[in-house]
């Protein structure tokens, strides 16, 4: 045995994107990029805004004294101070830099807080379809995961919600807009859920903390807004990355939100800052911490994006296939023509077409498709999606 018995089980059923994507780079290789259709990987086409390129370049022309050295383990005072003056103007709260924390993207930002507010063996709620790693980030810090599905529409389903509720729960991660599907909660459904927990909270005499996940927050369409959770759930969190709405995946720079109405609040502080130095990230990456400070308020051209979306969304409901239409985010996640989403994804890897089957974000029967590729490769699949359509009788 060279490994632990636990992580090899892990492997085993470990992510069908990384599977996928994978055998996309075998059929690269014998067909041809052109000719293979890969929409597997969340990874943005898109460059990041003009705007950080210029504050590398200011860093890297007018290095600042002792700028790659430890920081607070918090992050710099300057980078939570910007992020909690955008925070405010969106929730109407008192932030200030001592609600915030520096991480090592949202990855990092999910795995601290869940280190900081689990005991072993509490229970956490994801809601169905989920980004696939929140059940191994749950299971890193000893918590019990139960998944809730949501609507037809994928929108929060407060009764699921209401039933899962024990007094062993600890947290709720929701993520809007969500991957897979695109969806936006509303307002209206967080303003409930805010009502429920609270309500919850007095029956078990307990603390429930909702995680919001919001990478893709500032890539939404058709004039839709991402409501504050801060001004519904007094227990929760905001963690979130640049990594969709700079652009910067692959940098790793992300933060961690406490509301300032969290109960004994400079505790969770302090104990979201320990977390953040012995898990091993220690501190967000210095150079892009200052990279961030400014651009606050910036975001890559999130037009680019709905032209993918649309450009896909209507030529795909057009050959039959059946999908919410995203508000956010740049994934499809329609129906299965086959009950067996595996099988149908296997079928369209015969196509050369790339995607992945729902089963891996909790929901069988669908597949997600990520749309923030070049179009020249969208253009380029559309036949093979016809031919897709075709073999499965859609459309008549």
């Amino acid at each position: 045995m060279t490994i632990s018995k636990k992580i090899e089980g892990l492997l085993s059923r470990s992510s069908w994107i990384r599977a996928m994507f994978e055998e996309g780079e075998r059929l690269k290789k014998i067909h041809g990029d052109d000719k293979v259709y890969d929409f597997t990987l969340g990874n943005p086409s898109v460059e990041p805004p003009a705007s950080f390129k210029e504050e590398l370049k200011q860093l890297a022309l007018n290095p600042i004294p002792g700028m790659h050295r430890y920081m607070s383990n918090a992050g710099y005072p300057e980078t939570r101070k910007a992020v909690a003056e955008v925070l405010s103007e969106d929730s109407g709260l008192a932030f200030t830099e001592n609600h915030v924390v520096m991480t090592v993207g949202a990855g990092g930002a999910l795995n601290v807080v869940l280190k900081t507010i689990l005991d072993p063996g509490q229970e956490v709620i994801i809601l169905a379809p989920f980004f696939v790693e929140y059940k191994f980030y749950i299971d890193n810090h000893g918590g019990t995961i139960k998944e809730v599905q949501t609507k037809d529409d994928f929108q929060l389903d407060l009764d699921a919600i209401a039933g899962a509720i024990t007094a062993n729960t600890r947290a709720i991660i929701i993520n809007s807009p969500n991957n897979p599907t695109g969806v936006v909660y509303n307002a209206d459904s967080l303003e409930e859920l805010g009502i429920l927990l609270r309500a919850k909270e007095t029956q078990f005499g307990t603390t429930i903390y909702v995680i919001s996940d919001e990478p893709y927050a500032k890539i939404t369409y058709d004039g839709v807004k991402i409501p504050s959770i801060f001004k519904y759930v007094d227990h929760s969190f905001v963690v979130t990355s640049h990594s969709k709405d700079l652009a910067l995946p692959g940098e790793r720079i992300g933060y961690i939100a406490a509301s300032p109405k969290i109960k004994n609040l400079e505790l969770m502080m302090g104990g979201l800052t320990f977390s953040n130095r012995t898990l091993g990230f220690v501190n967000a990456p210095a150079l892009l911490q200052r990279a961030v400070t400014k651009l606050q308020r910036e975001s890559v051209d999130i037009s680019e994006y709905r032209e993918k979306r649309d450009l896909l969304y209507d030529n795909l409901t057009a050959l039959g296939f059946q999908m919410v239409k995203p508000q956010g985010a740049f994934y499809l996640f329609p129906k299965s023509p086959i009950a067996d989403d595996v099988e149908f994804v296997l079928a369209a890897a015969k196509h050369n077409i790339l995607v992945v089957p729902g089963s891996g974000f909790g929901a069988p029967g669908y597949f997600r498709i990520a749309y923030c590729i070049d179009n020249q490769i969208i253009q380029n699949a559309l036949p093979a999606f016809r031919k897709l359509a075709e073999e499965f009788n859609l459309g008549k």
